[in-house]
């Protein structure tokens, strides 16, 4: 997971990925930041993120994120 947290902090550094919780319900991250840092995933972990893993609540948070990682390894 510090990995990706590391990778999320390099694409966005003004955001706190320890304290959000709720990127996307916030509007701190929106589908255009969704579909950036999918491609980055994918890239880093040579995963492919399939249409079932492309909606919001997989996109909160770092730890949300990363068990979308993880049940795509």
């Amino acid at each position: 997971m510090n990995e990706l947290k590391a990778l999320l902090e390099e694409m966005y550094p003004n955001i706190d990925f320890d304290k959000e919780k709720n990127l996307y319900d916030d509007g701190i991250i929106d589908s255009v930041h969704v579909v950036t840092i999918i491609a980055r995933i994918e890239e880093a972990f040579d995963i492919a993120v399939t249409m079932e893993y492309i909606q919001p609540s997989y996109f909160q948070s770092v730890d949300t994120m990363w068990e979308m990682v993880e049940e795509l390894m």
